[in-house]
């Protein structure tokens, strides 16, 4: 089989060659040269372009886009209702996390679908059915086929009309027109390309399941994500139970769900309460802990907040942070330092979320701050008291959105106390009563140390 010439691209100027070079001649860039198709419709052609007509707004005809439910709730929230016909979904994650038996369990719950097809590129049929056996996946519908060639995975796809495709993995595919390496820059996007055009094309939903890079990316051009129409990346340490499905990007959906599940020797189990799962080993009266609400998406979630402060040993002491961004949690201690007068220079600080759980709101501030200062008192904060706002830099309490959910998860689990920023008073006046749920309103920071300490 003859193949296609192929020119490597510059991916800074542009710049082409013929063969592959370190440094691009044209704007001396380093390793910025991958191996591309050239397009032989705009290349010497003497054709004139096919004349491109506009369609007015008011007449396109379209209406809600038709979903089907996977039957596992956490993976249908992320995807905001269901997977949608003809979309390309890529779910990525470290390498043993997870997503493998994610799509396995999937594809046992959706026993409606007349045909499902799962493209292995990285385990044999064997390692699969030993998977499926462990975790009880039992659907005559779903058909396995250990392929990494895509003009195959095409040619079948065209033939048995399947409604939905799996392929694990993305980097394990290739076409025969690249001469590269599958898993190199170029085959995965000329893949994914593919991918997309057929599942457009002949309306079938694709999932792709990728590896990501010790940065946390998904191991590829970074143009992969903007090709697709759901981005998923599945989080959690390899050494705790619990997983994270966050949603990075979503044309069909909100961007800022998150599903939890919990990895058993059965499989995946879905976290339906994660606020009772996160607060399940707080300690009692032990200082240095403080129990925040954060709200992603449309779900709210208390999470306990822990510090320690200590004395440093050394000239220049340490601050580290887990689950919470290292910059905020410097800012902060500032705030304490300036603000309150509180002499933290001399002491090492550690910050943890506990469960596992990245926050990056701002409204878990007030509680971050709250965890640090019981910490450098040695004074434990009231185990029944939530903490909701962010902290500005002359140490004022700011208002934060949805309230009202937070208020509501707080008063269900039996919380007495919350602590919120007075801007948001206003709001929760109009709420209905809270269950026996207190709620002081604060100003600045000193305001609420005052209250507390």
């Amino acid at each position: 089989m003859s193949r296609n010439k192929t020119v490597f691209v510059c991916q800074e100027c542009g710049y082409e060659s013929p063969g592959w070079l370190g440094k691009c001649p044209g704007c001396g860039s380093w390793n910025s040269l991958v191996e591309e198709l050239p397009d032989k419709q705009t290349r010497g052609s003497s054709l004139p372009a096919a004349e491109a007509v506009p369609i007015g707004l008011a007449e396109v005809a379209a209406g809600k886009e038709k979903r089907t439910r996977t039957g596992v709730k956490e993976f249908d929230r992320v995807l905001g209702g269901g997977l949608v016909k003809g979309s390309l979904v890529l779910v990525g994650g470290d390498p043993g996390i997870g997503k493998s038996t994610l799509v396995l369990q999937v594809c046992d719950k959706m026993k409606s679908l007349p045909l499902i097809l799962y493209v292995s590129g990285e385990e044999s049929v064997e390692q699969i059915k030993l998977r499926a056996d462990r975790l009880g996946v039992d659907n005559p519908n779903l058909k396995i086929v250990p392929e990494t060639s895509f003009n195959s995975v095409e040619a079948l796809a065209a033939k048995l009309q399947p409604p939905l495709v799996i392929v694990d993995s993305i980097q394990t595919m290739y076409v025969e027109d690249l001469e590269s390496a599958a898993g190199s820059v170029s085959q995965v996007r000329e893949v994914t390309a593919r991918l997309m055009r057929m599942a457009k094309s002949m309306g079938i939903t694709t999932i792709i399941l990728g590896h990501v890079t010790k940065e946390g990316a998904i191991a590829g051009p970074r143009v992969l994500e903007h090709m697709v129409d759901t981005v998923l990346y599945f989080e959690g340490d390899r050494h705790l139970s619990y997983r994270i499905l966050r949603t990075v990007k979503n044309r069909f959906g909100s961007t800022n769900e998150i599903g939890v599940f919990e990895m058993r020797d059965t499989g995946l189990v879905e976290i339906e309460n994660p606020s009772m799962m996160m607060l399940a080993e707080k300690p009692e009266n032990a200082p240095g802990s403080a129990v925040v609400c954060t709200v992603e998406g449309t779900r709210p979630m208390l999470v306990e907040i822990q510090a320690l402060v200590s004395i440093s040993s050394f000239g220049m002491p340490r601050r580290m942070a887990m689950g919470i961004d290292y910059n905020r949690v410097t800012l902060l201690m500032a705030v304490l330092e300036k603000r309150i007068g509180m002499e933290l220079h001399n002491f090492d600080a550690y910050v943890n979320v506990a469960g596992g759980l990245k926050i990056e709101e701002p409204a878990c501030d007030l509680g971050v701050i709250t965890a640090i200062a019981s910490s450098f008192k040695n004074i434990p904060v009231a185990s029944d008291t939530v903490f909701i706002g962010e902290i500005g830099l002359t140490g004022e309490v700011r208002a934060v959105s949805q309230i009202e959910k937070r208020l509501m998860e707080a008063a269900r689990l039996g919380f007495k106390k919350c602590i919120v920023p007075a801007g948001n008073m206003k709001t929760i006046k109009t709420m209905k009563k809270l269950d026996g749920l207190s709620v002081k309103q604060v100003k600045n920071v000193q305001e609420t140390l005052d209250l507390l300490f």
